[in-house]
């Protein structure tokens, strides 16, 4: 038997032991960028998910802590009903299938974007996070230095010369400045419509129902960093594209929040809000460009490269509309010049 499979029966042996069913079947239900896996099961009139974390490769802890943290401040998280983190195995409750992704359109938008905002200023305002890795510095650095790396040099095959380089870290100072100059709160870092769902209900007594939607996933890596990142994460997802003036007025709402919270104060107009949300944004499109391919040309994950011309898009369109990231914008389309994105490069 291969590894694989030796996994695939532990899990599914733990799983009939632990809900006392020798004949329960697990089916995939999700994966994601990790070594993480997400199975769904049946019992007892009850859907389950069983979590795959191997600690020797994601360790399940952190998910824990994480959720604890969320889940006392009343924003829904899958609750945990059995866990045996030796094995890297979780039983969790099962929010649905129902994402963002695929719930999203033009008559709900503001619905669904309003309730997600609401957990967001939740998560920024009562849940601590002065503990928590900080999104420092170096964090940020090693974040944009992806991108030269697996999709200039790896993907395009491109060296960038000494003068390109300058050009690079010109632009990746400006970035990680804004970054810095803005108030620390918990940043979930993957808040997007991927991780989030439509919660019909919960169970009675877990928490406020005006809470119950979105279920949140995927928190396990939160850190201490800037206030707009999960804004931008939301509003500028690599999934899912809405008109500039339409997320612009999302932002705003947003700031009103935070204003209304306390977190900022008039001196944080619209203007400087909107240029924290966009260069805080950016940061995240230019990591997450290298990101994809480096998932797919090192760890054979291909499942994200359609996605890489809208992130690729964001990246440009942002950068063009500062003028300190002109030249940033025009190195990019010099090199990728018309090129299909979502083509990989030969070895």
């Amino acid at each position: 038997m291969t590894a694989t499979d030796l996994r695939a029966t532990a899990r599914l042996a733990w799983a009939r032991t632990t809900l006392g069913d020798d004949a329960l079947t697990l089916e995939p239900a999700s994966s994601d960028a990790s070594f993480r896996s997400y199975w769904r099961t049946t019992h007892g009139g009850r859907s389950w998910i069983v979590m795959d974390s191997p600690p020797e490769r994601e360790d399940p802890q952190p998910w824990l802590a994480i959720g604890a943290r969320l889940a006392a401040t009343g924003l829904h998280v899958p609750k945990v009903a059995a866990q045996d983190l030796d094995e890297g195995f979780l039983l969790i409750e099962d929010l649905g299938s129902r994402l963002y992704l695929a719930e999203l359109d033009d008559a709900n938008a503001d619905r669904l974007y309003g309730d997600a905002m609401d957990a967001l200023l939740a998560m920024q305002t009562r849940v601590a996070s002065d503990d928590l890795p900080p999104f420092d510095h170096t964090v940020l650095v090693n974040g944009l230095e992806v991108m030269p790396t697996w999709f200039l040099e790896r993907h395009l095959g491109h060296t960038p010369d000494c003068g390109e380089w300058d050009v690079l870290e010109a632009a990746f100072d400006v970035i990680v400045r804004n970054a810095l100059a803005q108030p620390r709160v918990f940043v979930h870092r993957d808040y997007h419509s991927r991780n989030l769902l439509v919660v019909d209900g919960n169970d009675p007594g877990v928490i406020a129902p005006a809470l119950s939607s979105p279920g949140i996933l995927d928190f396990q890596g939160a850190l201490h960093g800037p206030l707009t990142y999960d804004l931008a994460s939301l509003l500028r997802d690599a999934y899912i594209a809405w008109p500039r003036e339409r997320v612009e007025a999302w932002v705003e709402s947003y700031r009103q929040r935070l204003l209304g919270a306390g977190v900022i104060d008039g001196t944080v107009d619209a203007a400087r809000f909107r240029r924290w949300f966009d260069l805080t944004g950016l940061h995240r499109h230019v990591r997450v460009l290298g990101q994809f391919y480096r998932l797919w040309y090192r760890d054979g994950k291909p499942g994200y490269l359609r996605d890489v011309p809208q992130v690729y898009r964001y990246v440009v369109e942002v950068a063009r509309s500062y003028p300190e990231l002109a030249d940033f914008a025009a190195l990019l389309e010099r090199h990728v010049q018309g090129r299909d994105l979502t083509q990989v490069a030969s070895a």
